[in-house]
């Protein structure tokens, strides 16, 4: 109640301020008359805790008299709010063999109620534990803290042994301090006991038997231990080493990442005639260290014994490939070389012939028991087989097993140049006016398939000219052109010009090649040479003409 020491008569009160004439509105009112404030409906303290208004007094009109004065209303905390806790899932974790009273985690729960009342005064409880072995009570919380704690000792705390490595704790959380009047909320902890490394993995057996053919790579045995630390942990997953028995390094051994196996592989082909059998000795550990008391023992070592089956292996030509020199066009039966092959199983005596594999040009031969190599056609050099001056064919040696091994042998042959190819000359057609002014017609160039020196310098020559006067001449340009050269302007017609070339080899070959030249009618930049006159010059059929008739004289 608001009391005036002035008195009421002729005034009223007005009320004002949030939650009366600002939101929430209507929660409070007062008697204009008397001055009592009342609550229209229930407060929540946890919504507001205390409103501030003010009050005034007014005559009859709204004027204000007096005022206005501050009223202050605390809302008083009733334990109506349960605890709460609201930051779960709560999983803890705790090492197996931890010591007792190891702190695992802690459970905090909130209480809307006024913080300074025992409403929210929180007290902690476990009341239930599953499983419930190898201890009903494996934990406890502090009940004001909310700190939870093992009580059992480190020997109860055994990953290995346990039913369970999960243990779930229902918790209380109980305001009024705990008293039976108090309310209570709860929530389940999980708590994980953690594996560590205080398990050696052990070989399932001692001894393991593999077996193998010579040549081949690959997994040939897979060796398994056990081991009772958490699958999911380093403390479990193996690492094999090959501690003896490996000096060549012919295996190795890596774990499988599903099975945990140790799957050892060949990765060096073995050999029976070298060694029929190999004895390895393996070690298995863990990613993680064990625990300082705990060992590797005799068990985490295992011998494995590995027996090669032999096979029949293809016959192996020394060398491989085979290399030879040999002058081209050497006499058809010419001996190139004599291929050696043996046979890497010694131990089953068998015998081997040889034979032809690849032969692209048809050129060789091969006497299938003492393995010579002969020629049967001339070697060619400019043959299109032939790449870079190297000829090369394949031979097959075969033994006598059942089935029958192959090997194969490459051999290059390098092919000496020898002078067997004429020069060519180009080009053969040339073109020139009848009034030209420059007679220079054609430069003309040689080629030959030989190599140095068997090439240039060609030597060019005109064959003899017949007539009461010369019509051109040559001259030599260079070491591989020449330049046709007219001594005076032709009538339109074409002619024969034979012409000689020779290379440098020794013996020197030459070849003659006639120049076809037409002498053309040349008018405004345009050069006609059809309906040319028949030929009118051939030296070569002068030539052949001046021979019938010595011929004809001579009989």
């Amino acid at each position: 109640q608001v009391i005036r020491s002035e008195g009421t008569e002729g005034v009223k009160f007005r009320l004002s301020g949030k939650g009366v004439d600002q939101d929430p509105k209507g929660i409070f009112r007062i008697n204009e008359m008397n001055g009592d404030v009342s609550v229209t409906r229930t407060l929540d303290r946890e919504a507001i805790a205390n409103y501030e208004l003010e009050v005034e007094v007014v005559d009859m009109n709204g004027k204000t008299i007096d005022g206005p004065v501050r009223l202050d209303i605390l809302v008083i905390d009733q334990n109506d709010n349960r605890p709460m806790f609201k930051e779960g899932p709560y999983v803890g974790h705790v090492m197996e063999g931890s010591a007792t009273g190891t702190t695992v985690m802690r459970m905090a729960a909130f209480d809307a109620d006024d913080a300074s009342t025992d409403n929210a005064l929180l007290r902690y409880n476990i009341l239930r534990q599953t499983p419930t072995k190898p201890s009903p009570n494996m934990f406890y919380i502090d009940p004001e803290k909310g700190d939870i704690v093992t009580v059992v000792s480190p020997a109860l705390l055994d990953r290995e042994t346990m039913e369970s490595p999960k243990y779930e704790l229902v918790i209380e959380a109980k305001d009024m301090g705990g008293m039976d009047v108090g309310l209570t909320g709860t929530a389940t902890a999980t708590i994980l006991i953690d594996d560590k490394n205080d398990h050696a993995p052990e070989f399932t057996k001692k001894e393991f038997q593999a077996t193998v053919k010579e040549g081949v790579t690959g997994v040939i045995v897979n060796l398994t231990v056990g081991d009772r630390d958490d699958p999911a942990t380093g403390a479990w997953r193996a690492v094999y080493s090959i501690i003896n028995g490996n000096p060549g390094q012919s295996f190795e051994i890596h774990t499988n990442p599903q099975t945990n196996e140790g799957m050892l592989s060949v990765v060096k082909p073995l050999d029976y005639e070298i060694s029929a059998f190999h004895t390895l000795l393996i070690k298995v550990e863990n990613e993680d260290p064990l625990i300082p008391d705990i060992a590797y023992g005799p068990s985490s070592t295992a011998t494995v014994q590995i027996t090669v089956e032999d096979v029949n292996e293809g016959p192996v030509f020394h060398p491989n490939p085979m290399a030879v020199t040999k002058q081209e066009n050497i006499p058809v039966g010419s001996v190139v070389l004599t291929v050696n092959a043996t046979d890497p199983d010694t131990l089953q005596h068998q015998t081997i012939r040889y034979s032809v594999y690849k032969d692209p040009a048809g050129w060789l031969e091969i006497n299938p028991t003492n393995g010579t190599v002969g020629t049967t056609a001339v070697l060619d050099r400019e043959s299109p087989f032939v790449q870079n001056n190297v000829y090369t064919a394949l031979f097959l040696a075969i033994d006598s097993g059942n089935p029958p091994a192959t090997g194969t042998g490459t051999l290059h042959i390098t092919l000496e140049d020898v002078n067997d190819n004429v020069p060519s000359l180009y080009p053969t057609l040339a073109k020139v006016c009848d009034d030209a002014k420059d007679l220079r017609v054609v430069v003309l160039g040689a080629s030959d398939k030989d190599l140095h020196p068997n090439t240039d310098p060609f030597k060019f020559e005109l064959s003899k000219q017949s007539g009461p006067e010369k019509l051109w001449r040559i001259n030599r340009l260079n070491n591989t052109h020449a330049q046709v050269i007219l001594l005076q302007n032709l009538k339109k017609a074409n002619y024969n010009i034979p012409i000689s070339v020779t290379d440098s080899g020794k013996p020197p070959l030459t070849n003659t090649t006639e120049l076809r030249l037409q002498v053309c009618t040349c008018k405004k930049s345009k050069m006609d040479c059809s309906a040319t006159d028949a030929l009118h010059i051939s030296l070569t059929l002068i030539l052949l003409s001046l021979l019938s008739l010595f011929c004809k004289s001579f009989a």
